[in-house]
């Protein structure tokens, strides 16, 4: 069994930066890959971005356009933990995140929920103006 748990959500003002991480436990971490997706009060869960597992030979990191150059997706492996950092934050971003992982995908970049097996509980991220 995978287990995930999210940290790092919070208030900040428009503009700001936050760091939210994802510690996963209970299988070789580097064999997944791991994803953050964010769901908006009323709003479906949408894909942020996805970090692919380690000694891929496919591109390492994809974004959703509403984040790209905002965000960046990383991982340490020896913590067993995905890091997003996220930068210039707008109300907008105002959502609660979750961190996904998913030990096989067909196709790369793997961006529908329906792909992932394993879901953290969420953090919130508010973002005021």
């Amino acid at each position: 069994q995978v287990q995930l748990v999210e940290s790092g959500g919070g208030l900040v003002q428009a503009e700001g930066s936050l760091t939210l991480s994802c510690t996963v436990s209970g299988r070789t971490f580097s064999n997944y890959f791991v994803a953050w997706f964010r769901q908006a009060p009323g709003k479906e869960r949408e894909f942020v971005a996805v970090i692919n597992r380690s000694g891929s030979t496919t591109s390492t990191t994809y974004y959703a356009d509403s984040v790209k150059g905002r965000c960046t997706i990383s991982r340490d492996n020896a913590k067993s933990t995905v890091v997003l950092q996220m930068n210039r934050l707008k109300p907008m971003d105002t959502a609660v995140y979750y961190c996904a992982a998913v030990w096989y995908s067909v196709r790369w970049p793997p961006t529908s929920v329906q792909t992932y097996d394993y879901w953290g509980q969420g953090t919130q991220v508010t973002v005021s103006s």
